[in-house]
């Protein structure tokens, strides 16, 4: 089977190593990106191969791998490559899934969120599912090899869930480290620390993914609210507040 991977990032090689590594029958990949040299990375470090971005040769399937605002035009680039199926790890599923029914409606069609980094694999991975066959059955079966947990959903829930794991959270841990000040370490407290190894952690990653997830998915607005209810909150109302943040 051979599989065209569009996008040579974390995610597009995380991928194609998976299905090099783990798939159940033979599988050859090719990388595609808008930037020639991270294609042929990609296909270095994995023994892949590169294709131009305009190729025209055909594989048995598509994965869309590139960022959340280029999702729905590399679907419609890339479609027709496929001859069996296409799939998409962008990060949201509305986009992509309505996207693939409708340029690829007659192909296997496959939506997944790993919701990791490659480097801390395994971990959750929610998949909306439009036309099954032996290529979505193939990914899926590689990536719970892995050890990964594959729970079906849908486009909304998935999309709605995001507001919450992604935007809000990373919203409330970027504004505290930008509230914060340089302390001694002796001075955190346990809350405080868990709360600074956190910050560390999502400014140690890439500033474009935060920041696409944050154009993709409401819930920075609702972080900014609520932080203002607690500032402006006399004691009574504090409590109130502070009753509901436990429920």
């Amino acid at each position: 089977m051979n599989i065209l991977v569009v996008g040579a990032g974390a995610m597009g090689r995380w991928l194609g190593q998976a299905l090099l590594e783990d798939a159940p029958t033979a599988v050859s990949v090719a990388f595609t990106d808008e930037t020639a040299a991270a294609a042929t990375a990609a296909a270095d470090a994995l023994d892949a191969r590169a294709v131009a971005t305009d190729t025209e040769e055909r594989f048995d399937a598509v994965c869309i791998a590139v960022p959340i605002p280029a999702v729905t035009d590399a679907i419609n680039q890339y479609a027709d490559r496929a001859r069996d199926a296409i799939f998409d790890v962008s990060g949201t599923m509305a986009a992509p899934v309505e996207s693939m029914r409708e340029h690829a409606p007659d192909r296997e069609r496959l939506s997944l969120h790993p919701l990791f980094a490659p480097a801390n694999e395994p971990g959750n991975v929610p998949v909306v599912v439009g036309n099954a066959g032996r290529v979505t059955n193939l990914v899926r079966a590689t990536l719970s090899e892995r050890g990964n947990d594959l729970f079906e959903t849908t486009a909304t829930e998935h999309d709605e869930a995001m507001e919450t794991v992604q935007a809000r959270t990373h919203a409330a841990v970027l504004s505290y480290a930008l509230a914060a000040d340089d302390v001694d370490e002796r001075f955190h407290t346990p809350i405080s620390a868990e709360l600074q190894e956190l910050a560390r952690a999502v400014t140690a990653g890439d500033a474009r993914v935060y920041s696409d997830i944050q154009a993709a998915f409401d819930g920075a607005d609702d972080v900014a609210e609520a932080a203002r209810r607690i500032a402006d909150a006399d004691p009574e109302a504090f409590e109130r507040l502070y009753a509901d943040a436990g429920e």
